[in-house]
């Protein structure tokens, strides 16, 4: 009895104090005001406080043609509505949309808030998010070079996304965007678009097996990128304190040859998360602003995004994403799960080492279902529920779930 009479005497003091740091329970806090509380203060707001859900999506939101998505937006588009049914189900607080082309003006990012996300869709309710984040990628973006090793540097159509510094038919396609309702810390987020592949300690370089040369002549492998889009660090002002949002789309290891330079660079990419977050030293690992090192070791993350690697089936390397799934820095937990995946799993009748009830994408019949949409949280961070938003077949929202070949992923957290 007097244990509980203590405790609802800290959290009624706590919340005093939090009133007079200008801790607003209800809205936007001061996050760095929580961080300055004493340890047992803090934790016990946080737990009066509301979890965060943070989640991930592939959207497929993009279009072959430059300006497309814009004019799908501006019209009345069947599958963003079915997008946007799916994110007002899962009303993430932070989400990061994969495959969103970008355009420098955010008119595409403007019309999806505006035209899908504020309307209610499939009888869902209307979500607005009053903060987010996109910029340039590297798909699309001419490298001026013969990446693909074909002879000659192309131009137009494929030719041209194979020769580009990450494949795209146009500069911006298959981009990324972040859709918040909390603050993001735009003066302090680290992007890695222009890093250097070459630059990464023991990077994988692709090599000719026939041959047993490298595949890219050394003058185009010193100026090859890393990120196939682009790798970002954007701080999150939550309830919760500050939370490092680190999302990406690392290349799927596919559509390449016997050297596997997708694959080795899909796995290179996720290397770059694992050796951010390791607390070692990493001086060659500088952001576009030359910034360079890692993460801080008392800071507190979430990884997301279609990371295109299974840790069990699928073509990717088989250590690609464990270098995530073990990492000390990450919360070891039980994967979210959907009932959806392995019903579509049993359709197809593959046979997989890994469980389906955790796949996150359907690739149909000749490929099956995989795991490669992640929400990974760092130690200090407490997962309260998570889940794959693929409804079975006979559930209602089926209906709207099948507008990409992905499926949201999404983990509520708090911080111990």
């Amino acid at each position: 009895m007097n244990r509980v009479i203590r405790t609802i005497s800290l959290v009624s003091f706590v919340l005093v104090s939090a009133a007079c740091l200008r801790i607003n329970v209800h809205g936007t806090p001061d996050a760095r005001a929580l961080e300055r509380l004493p340890g047992d203060m803090s934790r016990v707001l946080r737990e009066a406080m509301p979890a965060v859900r943070f989640a991930t999506y592939n959207t497929s939101l993009y279009s072959d043609e430059d300006g497309g998505l814009i004019k799908r937006l501006q019209g009345d588009d069947a599958d963003a509505r079915k997008i946007a049914a799916v994110l007002q189900r899962v009303r993430a607080d932070v989400v990061l949309l994969n495959e969103f082309d970008y355009d420098r003006n955010g008119r595409a990012a403007d019309l999806f808030q505006q035209k899908y996300l504020d309307v209610a869709q499939y009888g869902g309710t209307p979500l607005h998010y009053p903060f987010r984040y996109f910029a340039e990628v590297n798909t699309g973006v001419a490298s001026g070079l013969d990446i693909d090793g074909d002879g000659q540097i192309g131009s137009t159509g494929r030719a041209r996304g194979n020769d580009a510094w990450g494949y795209g038919m146009h500069p911006g396609q298959y981009g990324m965007l972040v859709l918040s309702k909390y603050p993001l810390d735009i003066a302090r987020l680290r992007s890695f678009r222009l890093l250097k592949w070459s630059a990464m300690p023991n990077a994988r370089r692709p090599v000719d097996p026939k041959t047993g040369k490298p595949t890219h002549i050394d003058a185009t492998w010193q100026q090859l990128r890393l990120s196939s889009k682009s790798h970002w660090d954007i701080p999150v002002l939550t309830p919760q304190g500050e939370i490092h949002f680190l999302v990406a789309h690392p290349t799927p290891p596919t559509f390449d040859g016997p050297e596997d330079r997708n694959g080795k660079r899909n796995a290179d990419e996720l290397r770059l998360w694992a050796d951010y977050i390791s607390g070692k030293p990493v001086p060659w690992l500088c952001d576009d602003k030359r910034q360079c090192g890692g993460l801080p070791t008392d800071a507190r993350f979430v990884i997301a995004g279609d990371l295109n690697a299974d840790p069990i089936d699928g073509d990717s390397a088989r250590n690609s994403i464990t270098q995530l799934l073990d990492s000390p820095r990450v919360l070891k937990m039980p994967p979210p799960t959907s009932a959806g995946g392995p019903e579509q799993a049993q359709r197809y009748g593959f046979v997989r080492k890994g469980d389906p009830s955790i796949h996150t994408a359907d690739f149909g019949p000749k490929v099956g279902t995989l795991r490669i949409d992640y929400v990974l949280p760092s130690m200090g961070l407490r997962v309260r529920d998570a889940g794959v938003a693929w409804p079975a077949a006979n559930d209602a929202d089926a209906r709207f779930s099948n507008a990409s070949d992905h499926h949201a992923v999404w983990i509520d957290v708090i911080a111990e």
